[in-house]
């Protein structure tokens, strides 16, 4: 992926990090108008995404079975800029009082089934310990004593997760962390909110699942729902590994692990296609985001900007194509401490 990155050539590697660099230095450089909540941008965002919602959910309505695909794939990406609103209430910036940014975040994530408090606080705890080996818990690449050691069940599961079926892979992520209120990374005093989340969701299920199935069939709820949700999962699962994962981007030890370096050079930002950009609000801009991650979604490329002026040696940027993704799932398996990945065909213990 070297030489799909602009801020390198085929062979040129990153100038060495100044590990006296504090993340608060590079903060500092961001225009304050980057954190400024702006209470219209963001119930406009919110407007789109119902509009394009509802849009989608009339073409898959009235679409011959040829076009299902098309309007699929825009409503499962148009879902995807319902997550992202929830994405940025998560971070409180949304909007200012933290009970708005609650219950937008529970009302746009029911839809996909997401507890928002059981999502928010694991989400939290990546953005702490982005690319910190053994502590982070987004896209964790395996130690190969690890894989090597698990049974061979677990294995076949990794390799799929980790290759091919990259797209299912936040699927997994989904259903393994985020209704647990036990979970490793949460706080006791957490707990609560992580089952009221899950409670909210399950409810919300229990209720709108058989209503469909009863008014539309088993077809309808594939229709209607599933088949939007996996394109969902889809590109959740593909810009969380994007974000992060590059045969040169390099997991460190807690003992190495610097906070500046780790988010402005461990996070990747993509080009994806306008239309998927807009549907999601730039959540792919995503450097800026790591840096400080109160800054709303739509001050993300102003940021970006900035940093592209100010750090742009350091920043590692790439658009989206099958080529990339098919680079990552060859390459990116299993962690390497001084070569970032090794392959399934090479691991060694």
């Amino acid at each position: 992926m070297t030489a799909t990155l602009s801020s390198q050539t085929a062979g040129a590697k990153l100038p060495e990090f100044d590990a006296s660099l504090k993340l608060k230095d590079i903060i500092k450089t961001i225009p304050r108008e980057c954190f400024k909540k702006n209470r219209r941008k963001a119930w406009t965002q919110v407007a789109c995404s119902v509009t394009a919602a509802v849009l989608g959910y009339v073409a898959i309505a009235f679409s011959p079975w040829f076009l299902l695909p098309f309007a699929w794939i825009f409503t499962g990406t148009a879902l995807t800029g319902f997550f992202v609103i929830g994405h940025d209430c998560g971070h409180r910036s949304f909007a200012r009082r933290r009970w708005v940014n609650d219950w937008v975040g529970h009302l746009f994530m029911l839809p996909l089934i997401y507890p928002f408090h059981g999502w928010r606080l694991l989400h939290d705890h990546h953005h702490i310990h982005t690319n910190k080996m053994d502590v982070d818990n987004a896209w964790h690449p395996a130690r190969s004593e690890v894989y090597l050691a698990a049974p061979q069940w677990f294995q076949t599961i990794y390799q799929g997760l980790r290759g091919k079926l990259w797209w299912l892979a936040s699927i997994a992520h989904w259903a393994t962390l985020h209704f647990d209120p036990n979970g490793s990374n949460i706080s006791p005093r957490d707990r609560h909110k992580v089952r009221f989340s899950a409670t909210v969701v399950l409810i919300f299920a229990a209720v709108v699942f058989p209503t469909l199935i009863l008014t539309t069939g088993i077809w309808g709820f594939v229709k209607f729902w599933l088949v939007p949700w996996l394109v969902y999962h889809f590109w959740m699962s593909t810009f969380t590994l994007v974000h992060h994962t590059a045969p040169d981007v390099q997991f460190q030890p807690a003992a190495a692990w610097n906070a500046a370096e780790a988010q402005l050079t461990g996070t990747i930002h993509c080009d994806y296609p306008r239309w998927v950009e807009f549907l999601c609000h730039d959540i792919n801009v995503h450097v800026p985001h790591h840096l400080y991650p109160g800054i709303p979604s739509y001050n993300l490329r102003i940021a970006h900007a900035s940093l592209r002026q100010n750090w742009k040696p350091y920043l590692k940027e790439t658009t989206f194509s099958w080529a990339l993704l098919d680079e990552i799932t060859r390459e990116c398996h299993i962690y390497h401490p001084t070569d970032a990945y090794q392959t399934f065909k090479n691991v060694k213990s």
